[in-house]
Order: C-alpha cells, then sequence, then structure tokens
C-alpha cells in the first residue's frame, strides 16, 4: 500500500503545467484505470485540462481558491496534498532541496511515504 502514485522531480527552470504533463503521461501509462486527476490552482489550467481529458481520458479537477480572502476556507481534496507536503516536510533530507540528482530526490520522498505508511498502519 501507497499513499503515493507517481513522483516526478525536475529543475526549476520547467513550469509547473510541463512537469505535470510528464507526470500525468507516465500516469496514465502505470494505472490505466484512473478517472480523476486533483491539482492545486497554481498553473494546471488551459490546455492542460484538455489535453489530459481527450489524451488520457481522465477528468483534470483544478481546485482554486477564492478570489475574495475570507479567512480560513476548507476546499475539497487539497487538504490531501498540503497535509502530505507537511509531513514530507517532517524528514531532514527532504526539508531542504540540497540532492544534486532528481532521481535521488524522488528515491527519498518514497522512502519517506512508506516510513509515513507503516507508521499509520495498525
Amino acid at each position: 500500500m501507497s499513499l503515493l502514485l507517481r513522483v516526478l522531480v525536475h529543475s526549476a527552470d520547467i513550469q509547473d503545467r510541463y512537469g505535470a504533463l510528464l507526470v500525468s503521461s507516465r500516469l496514465a501509462v502505470d494505472f490505466p484505470r484512473l478517472l480523476t486527476i486533483r491539482a492545486d490552482g497554481g498553473g494546471y489550467a488551459g490546455r492542460l485540462v484538455s489535453w489530459v481529458l481527450t489524451t488520457l481520458c481522465c477528468l483534470l479537477i483544478i481546485i482554486k481558491r477564492s478570489d475574495t480572502p475570507a479567512g480560513f476556507q476548507l476546499f475539497p481534496r487539497r487538504w490531501v496534498v498540503e497535509r502530505t507536503f507537511a509531513w514530507l516536510g517532517g524528514f531532514q533530507r527532504l526539508s531542504k532541496d540540497d540532492e544534486q540528482l532528481p532521481r535521488l530526490s524522488e528515491t527519498f520522498i518514497h522512502i519517506a511515504m512508506n516510513h509515513i505508511v507503516i507508521r499509520l498502519s495498525p
């Protein structure tokens, strides 16, 4: 059991929407029955939504924040991503971006998630 389907670490000069194309295409190969992908409102709107629908036959749901700041608001399923980032931030090796190779960062993310799953298991 894993809480993580796919990880892709890339350099900072690649925009999020292009990274999303790369990770989405990998998801479609590994999980052909995947029906829905959720993303925050970062940079994932526009052509990416239609590309995911036509190419991967998946629905990409963008969870955007409200335009009017009214204090704390709970957005559907967004907390799952934020919680996971908070869990990963608790691991010293992942708290800084010091790795030389992206593949090494991906490996440590997998190790951290396995540790989290073991810790959460009854």
